[in-house]
């Protein structure tokens, strides 16, 4: 496995005559998004804000910074896109929008995919592959504020085309986990290698999200004509330890559930806060095949007593601008969710965080990279300056 730091030189400046430990502990009071702003002035500033020492004070004093990664809209014949991870922070109004070259990192095409604890991972090419032909794609793990980055144990191409890359983190150890309809890969920090498992799943499995140790899925269990979401679940707990893996998915049902999946056109899942998951799609007005929906519903599962309850559901005025699109994309994560769909060109955002009283929000984030034409995606971004991929 490659782990790399890129380096860089710096500028003679008179600062740098300045006891670095000094210099370490007046930047120390500055947040990580001011930071950000530092490290971009010079090289000395990048080296100083980048090293070690710093990293540990600054990472004992301040918290992460909560953020939203985007995936601009895909177009097929246009050229491919720069090599840019766009984030947003909405927490301020408006909110504050930030972009980091992934320049970097010595492959073509990167697609971030997934992020947890400050490590963001991303598909890309090899810069040693000619043949564009042959789309050999490998798993990269990065952190975009240090330019640290390590490339995982190589997979077939395949596996980019058509897994889903799960991240989480348990003990302080990220584990990977890239899932399909017939097999999931896994790999844990503690290893150096991917182990396979079966994925015996009935369908593709619809946005996976992964808890801890627990992964969760919707497959359509329907007729051609007619189609019927139910919750997947696999336990991987142990499974970097077991030489002959045996974790088997199965249907999640309980009695009290009643119609839970039945009411909800197009359902996805999105990871929630704390040990829940979020269930979002169309509620129906009736039962009928084709019913029209009257808005998008935000279900959220308690993972410790399964119990289902309504976190929010969109207001009529953001929903008219959906309700003619059968088709949306729903991504965050904890209490902030967005959604997507094409031509509006902005994003709706839930958000129970900033809600007084602990209730909800909704607004809009407009002025968003690209040309607004299609449906974005993403998933959150914890940034850190103390994440080693």
């Amino acid at each position: 496995m490659e782990e790399v730091e890129v380096e860089e030189e710096y500028d003679d400046s008179p600062i740098s005559r300045l006891p670095h430990d000094t210099l370490h502990h007046i930047f120390s009071t500055l947040s990580l998004r001011h930071i950000i702003i530092c490290r971009s002035l010079s090289k000395f500033f990048l080296r100083l804000l980048s090293s070690p020492s710093f990293l540990r004070l600054h990472s004992i004093t301040h918290p992460p910074l909560h953020l939203l990664a985007l995936r601009l809209p895909h177009h097929r014949h246009h050229s491919p896109p720069p090599s840019t991870l766009h984030l947003f922070d909405p927490s301020p109004s408006p909110p504050l929008s930030l972009s980091f070259p992934l320049d970097f990192l010595p492959f073509h095409s990167p697609l971030p995919v997934s992020s947890s604890l400050g490590i963001l991972y991303l598909w890309a090419e090899s810069t040693h592959n000619s043949n564009s032909a042959s789309n050999t794609k490998s798993l990269i793990a990065c952190n975009p504020l240090t330019k640290r980055f390590r490339v995982l144990p190589h997979l077939g191409s395949a596996w980019s085309r058509h897994g889903s890359v799960l991240v989480d983190s348990v003990n302080s150890s990220n584990r990977v986990i890239v899932l399909t309809e017939l097999a999931a890969l896994y790999f844990s920090g503690n290893g150096n290698r991917w182990l396979k498992f079966s994925s015996n799943l009935p369908s593709k499995p619809r946005s996976p999200v992964l808890v801890g140790d627990d992964a969760f899925a919707l497959c359509d269990v329907g007729s051609p004509w007619r189609s019927q979401w139910k919750l997947f679940h696999c336990d991987f707990a142990g499974a970097a330890e077991s030489s002959a893996p045996a974790q088997r998915w199965s249907r999640v049902e309980r009695h009290e559930w009643g119609d839970v999946f039945d009411i909800l056109k197009r359902p996805r899942l999105v990871r929630g806060a704390g040990n829940r998951v979020l269930m979002v799609g169309g509620l129906k007005s009736s039962f009928s095949l084709n019913s029209p929906c009257s808005t998008i519903l935000i279900l959220r599962l308690d993972l410790d007593s399964m119990e289902w309850d309504e976190a929010g559901r969109m207001p009529p005025e953001f929903f008219q601008c959906f309700q003619e699109s059968s088709k949306f994309k729903a991504f965050g994560g904890g209490d902030r969710v967005c959604f997507s769909t094409k031509r509006i060109g902005k994003l709706a955002l839930w958000d129970r965080s900033n809600g007084k009283g602990g209730g909800e929000e909704w607004r809009w984030i407009d002025n968003l990279p690209g040309n607004g034409d299609g449906m974005y995606r993403g998933f959150v971004f914890e940034g850190r300056l103390d994440a080693l991929p």
